[in-house]
């Protein structure tokens, strides 16, 4: 049943989006009310499987390099939380211009982001076809891994194509090389093979990965601390086999065996904060930004028009970028 549309005041974009009006205003986006995505990543799962992904990018050198040196985590990292989740949200759950806008200003910041891994001395760009691709594979695959983990259980076959091919459609808004996207959970496993030779661990990589688990409550407040000391325990239980090989780090298998027989109360809760009366009042409390999509998902009245459009043809209709202009792919 479709939740009664409710007055939604008018809340200040977060950085790096940019959305115009209401969520869903001119169409149904990428997806539409019978994806799985809509499902999967308006799922209170979602905030534990964005804490596993962003754990897991610092294991490419790259990545690991242009996050210490930009240090916005460090600097801000309660909004780059707020604002990097909130982008997620907004490309899968919003219309089609709101998802190429956001997507082309966040493009644009990702430009200036460029630099030298001084682990393996090559040159990084945040926009790099292979970054981009690594980044999106990591969100996507960790969305599903926590919403079967701790929500309704496993995608069927199906579910599971489905998924996959709509995570290439939200990969036609970044850089990504489309071949390249894992078009199923089969292929999104040999892709983490594929890479493994070339993932490592750094000092700084290290900081960042415990950083992100565990923050300091002075930098982000006592909400999302507390929050954060919750989920690091369900992300770290969720972690792949092979995270623990690659890092070195202690695997603690007491976590994962009370996060186990903690599983059946688990998905009791996820079910429960998966009301929008719950969720959006608790996602607010702690990410405004993203608690803005959700109050705009759920409150959203029956679009103008009501399709799906590929990334082609969103970028085609909303584009504020000239027809030949780049960013920067380094």
């Amino acid at each position: 049943m479709r939740p009664v549309p409710v007055p939604v005041p008018a809340v200040p974009a977060a950085p790096g989006t940019e959305q115009r009006g209401p969520l869903r205003a001119l169409d149904h986006g990428l997806f539409g009310p019978d994806s799985v995505s809509w499902r999967v990543w308006s799922a209170p799962t979602a905030l534990v499987g964005f804490q596993r992904a962003i754990v897991l990018e610092h294991l490419d050198p790259l990545l690991a390099a242009a996050a210490a040196d930009s240090g916005g985590m460090y600097r801000d990292p309660h909004g780059r939380f707020d604002r990097t989740f909130g982008y997620l949200l907004t490309i899968a759950l919003g219309d089609a211009r709101t998802a190429v806008r956001t997507a082309e200003a966040v493009t644009g910041v990702h430009a200036r982001v460029t630099g030298t891994d001084p682990v393996t001395g090559r040159r990084y760009g945040a926009n790099s076809p292979a970054s981009q691709l690594w980044v999106h594979v990591v969100a996507w695959e960790s969305a599903q891994a926590c919403y079967e983990a701790y929500g309704p259980g496993r995608l069927s076959d199906a579910e599971d194509r489905r998924y996959w091919a709509e995570c290439a459609t939200a990969a036609g808004l970044q850089t990504c090389p489309p071949a390249g996207v894992p078009r199923s959970r089969a292929e999104a496993v040999a892709y983490y093979a594929a890479l493994r030779p070339s993932l490592c661990t750094s000092e700084r990589a290290n900081d960042g990965m415990r950083y992100l688990l565990w923050p300091p409550l002075g930098s982000v407040g006592p909400r999302l601390g507390a929050v954060s000391r919750v989920t690091a325990a369900l992300t770290v239980a969720a972690m792949p086999d092979w995270f623990w090989r690659v890092t070195g780090f202690p695997r603690p298998r007491a976590t994962a065996a009370a996060v186990r027989l903690a599983r059946p109360l688990l998905r009791q809760a996820m079910r429960l904060t998966a009301r929008p009366a719950l969720a959006v009042p608790l996602t607010t409390s702690i990410a405004p930004a993203c608690g803005h999509v959700l109050r705009e998902h759920f409150a959203a009245r029956p679009p103008a028009e009501p399709v799906t459009l590929t990334a082609d043809e969103a970028r085609a209709r909303y584009s504020a970028r000239r027809p030949r202009e780049r960013v920067g792919t380094r």
